[in-house]
């Protein structure tokens, strides 16, 4: 195989992502004014729908526009050398190639997020702020902005310089340092995400003693269930819409509220949401998901190891002097057909899992609460009630609401 026929596959692999991401989006948008299932009738009302159908709209054709506009910026990219480019001014700066990987991905992801910021902006001031989700200030889009700068300038960027480290002392056999390390990070950052990473953004609260507290309290204590930690975290800072999560492990394990599903729920509906969030842990789902997630890197990083080293990934991407960042890259885009696939049987499981977490709520607690809570939030944030079963299938991490219903109901 010549560096041109890998650069045209590299080339067809993404106009094809493309194209069926569109043509996905597109099915889903034609299901937009479709008849809402009868079990969900009250969900919205004739004003809110109408309201719910424009948001969808809006989106979708922002979607357009902004993925379009990547596609446009990637393939200029490719056809006038800009790896290249990048490249030499790395190259420029050091000959060491730790410090080379850094300045080229620093530069590489720089770059993307300074284009795609004005989009983030529009949909963020423009969209959400029509349709009145949006709480967000200047002042905390900025700081979001800098604050993930500097997380990955810090965790990106310090692992990336092991592993080109591990590559350099240890050639084809790096991804086994490189799976170990991973796999370290991963747990460590599922553990304390919410006592390290989140306080940078939210400000954290222990949900204060009253009526909620007892009822989430008792709920637990009846399940056997230690939950000691149970805290409300200011979403309503950046948005309207509410959530829940479960996270971390054993002394860590603890439950996270949004205050705006305080705001919006019952108490029994958020008890509900709680015995759903009890189910992933009591069904062992985050465990499932972090083993499956590291064995799937680990598959990532050994099949990277076989073609690192082949120069024709740096130059199909049209750099002459090869290196490991940008065969990394080229790597990616190859990659990327397979990871599309990963991502559809973790999100068939995901799905999976949701309803084995209704169903623990529901027999643990009771259904009805559970029901009115999802119809809730699904309200309150203008969900797509009745999304084409293609799309559900490649994206939804969770089941669509109707199927959720009818399980509970069930």
């Amino acid at each position: 195989m010549t560096a041109n026929t890998l650069f045209y596959i590299i080339l067809a692999i993404i106009i094809i992502d493309f194209l069926v991401d569109q043509l996905l989006d597109a099915l889903n948008a034609q299901h937009y004014n479709d008849p809402v299932p009868d079990s969900l009738a009250d969900v919205f009302n004739e004003e809110e729908y109408k309201k719910s159908q424009q948001y969808k709209m809006t989106n979708y054709r922002f979607g357009i526009l902004s993925s379009t506009f990547s596609l446009i910026v990637l393939l200029l990219f490719l056809f006038l050398d800009g790896f290249d480019f990048v490249d030499q001014i790395a190259r420029s700066v050091s000959d060491n190639a730790i410090v080379i990987a850094l300045v080229f991905f620093g530069i590489i992801m720089l770059g993307s997020d300074l284009l795609s910021l004005p989009f983030s902006w529009y949909h963020t001031f423009v969209i959400e702020e029509k349709f009145g989700f949006n709480k967000t200030t200047p002042k905390t889009f900025i700081l979001d902005k800098l604050k993930g700068w500097g997380m990955m300038i810090v965790l990106g960027g310090g692992i990336l310089a092991l592993i080109v480290w591990f590559y350099q002392i240890a050639g084809e056999d790096f991804w086994w340092y490189a799976w170990i390390l991973v796999a370290v990070f991963s747990i460590f950052l599922n553990m304390f995400y919410a006592r390290l990473i989140v306080p940078l953004f939210n400000k954290q609260t222990p949900l204060t003693e009253g009526s909620l507290r007892e009822s989430i309290e008792a709920y637990a204590q009846k399940e056997g269930f230690t939950l000691e930690k149970i805290f409300v975290i200011d979403g309503s800072k950046r948005s309207t819409k509410a959530n829940a999560y479960f996270s971390g492990f054993g002394n860590e394990k603890r439950v996270t509220l949004y205050d705006t599903l305080i705001n919006d729920l019952e108490e029994e509906e958020i008890v509900a949401v709680l015995a759903h969030e009890v189910g992933h842990y009591k069904k062992n789902h985050i465990i499932i998901n972090l083993i499956i997630s590291i064995l799937t890197t680990g598959f990532t990083l050994w099949l990277l190891s076989l073609f690192i080293g082949n120069p024709l990934l740096s130059a199909a991407l049209g750099v002459e002097q090869p290196g490991f960042h940008i065969g990394l890259v080229a790597f990616g885009i190859l990659y990327s057909p397979i990871s599309e696939v990963t991502g559809i049987i973790m999100n068939y499981l995901s799905r999976k899992f949701e309803y084995q977490a209704d169903n623990f709520a529901k027999n643990t607690y009771k259904a009805q609460p559970l029901i009115n809570g999802l119809k809730k939030l699904s309200k309150n944030s203008l969900s797509n009630l009745t999304p084409h079963s293609a799309y559900v299938f490649v994206h939804y991490s969770h089941p669509p609401l109707y199927k959720r219903f009818r399980n509970l109901q069930g």
